[in-house]
């Protein structure tokens, strides 16, 4: 019997628990799900004789020693920052680790030792980072075998709402941790185009968006990822002119959200003072100039100090976020950043029988025998409901494949390892098929200049 420990039984979990425990039988596995609120599980595990629930605290290393120690292979799913303790503990234990979270400098620093014990430690095996990296390399690795040169890659990767449950004027709802999604996109965005280096500081990313289309679904704006260069030698695109990376939203998402950007609000580096007394206003107010005459609205100072039209789309969404309201924030410490997931969290969360959405947008230029061509390669997943939901699947269900394949002796690559290889992706991108979770191509030939 080989033993699998989960750790991370959140929002993102649910859809990877649930293939675990489908293979489970078959595969002759037992799953020890551990996390620090195991509640929801308790009575879906119970009588199975295969899984069990633990709670669990990684910060507890007697604890995190002990049930690596009984694991075959660990996955972790919890906050990227803990991944690194699991897995230096999985080193001593010599145990293999899937995680779906990105390679980080301290990670890299695992590689020899990995190879040097035979072990395998998995990562960006999720959504973006990982069915972007497998779909793309699929496509890069299929024109490159033709003989064709890859002269641009886009891509663009959301986690939105489906149109059913899209029910406010954000065309937005949490499907996966806030705290990333306020935090998103700072530092400085930085790609290549025509050969030429370019460089978006977090001040104005959400000014700078590109506009795409997807068949059935609309038009989205695109922001550019903080880091679109350092996959040029992962893809075999050393020498790629144009590589951009992004995130999709809306079309007018990032217009309202740059208000918060522009005002400071999702700064996590300092406390603010007052928290306890403050109301949604007050906390708006806080980062807004003097008023210009004695009855100016908050709205009005807005409007100015931003350059905002006054009644527009974007001061619509801000209103109905409630942020001119006096509604007590409840809290009595906390950072800007925390008071505005606090807000939105109260307005962005997927109610009973929601469903969320998964877009992802390839596009591609190449040169083949003299012609040059574009390739638009799409996904759209929907979610099933606030549970089952698509970032849940499209997160969980390549984790849990290269896991029964792991298991399964078929994967052979050592150290620190990302799925931009065929013996990874091919296996994965097929079986996810039956789940729903295939890309759609489009291909035309540019008419020559």
């Amino acid at each position: 019997m080989k033993k699998i420990l989960l750790l991370g039984a959140g929002r993102s979990a649910s859809s990877l628990i649930q293939y675990l425990l489908q293979h489970a039988p078959a595969e002759n596995w037992h799953i020890t799900i551990g996390d620090i609120n195991v509640d929801h599980l308790r009575d879906k595990l119970t009588l199975l004789g295969f899984a069990e629930v633990i709670v669990f605290n990684v910060h507890d290393e007697a604890q995190r020693a002990a049930e690596v120690s009984k694991a075959d292979l660990v996955i972790s799913l919890l906050p990227a920052i803990f991944h690194i303790e699991v897995a230096r503990e999985c080193m001593k234990q010599e145990k293999h680790l899937i995680t779906a979270s990105y390679v980080s400098p301290e990670f890299r620093e695992l590689h020899e030792e990995a190879k040097s014990k035979n072990l395998t430690i998995l990562m960006e095996s999720g959504l973006d980072p990982g069915i972007d990296h497998m779909s793309a390399m699929a496509v890069i690795q299929r024109v490159q075998g033709m003989g064709g040169k890859i002269t641009s890659f886009k891509s663009y990767t959301g986690g939105l709402v489906a149109p059913e449950s899209d029910n406010n004027p954000w065309n937005y709802k949490f499907s996966w941790n806030p705290r990333n999604v306020v935090l998103a996109g700072q530092g400085t965005a930085k790609y290549i185009k025509n050969g030429e280096y370019k460089y978006i500081p977090y001040h104005q990313l959400f000014k700078r968006t590109d506009e795409l289309y997807v068949e059935g679904y609309g038009h989205f704006d695109g922001y550019a990822n903080r880091d679109s260069l350092s996959y040029r030698e992962h893809y075999g695109l050393q020498d790629i002119p144009t590589m951009l990376r992004g995130t999709l939203r809306r079309i007018g998402y990032c217009a309202a959200w740059d208000v918060f950007v522009q005002l400071g609000l999702t700064d996590d580096s300092y406390d603010l003072e007052g928290v306890s007394s403050m109301t949604h206003r007050s906390y708006l107010e806080a980062f807004l100039p003097p008023a210009a005459f004695a009855k100016e609205t908050t709205q009005q100072r807005l409007s100015r100090y931003l350059g905002i039209a006054p009644e527009g789309e974007i001061m619509e969404k801000l209103m109905w976020l409630g942020l001119f309201e006096e509604t007590p924030l409840g809290m009595t410490a906390a950072t800007p950043a925390q008071l505005l997931e606090k807000i939105l969290v109260s307005k962005w969360k997927l109610e009973p029988g929601d469903k969320d959405m998964i877009v992802m947008q390839h596009l591609f230029e190449y040169e083949l025998d003299g012609e040059q061509h574009e390739l638009t390669s799409s996904l759209v997943v929907l979610g099933d409901d606030e549970v089952q939901t698509a970032m849940a699947k499209t997160v969980g269900l390549p984790v849990g494949i290269l896991a029964k394949l792991l298991l399964q002796g078929k994967i052979h690559r050592r150290g620190v390892v990302i799925p931009i290889y065929p013996d990874l992706y091919e296996p994965v991108l097929e079986e996810l098929k039956g789940y729903g979770i295939d890309f759609v191509e489009v291909e035309r030939v540019k008419a020559a200049q």
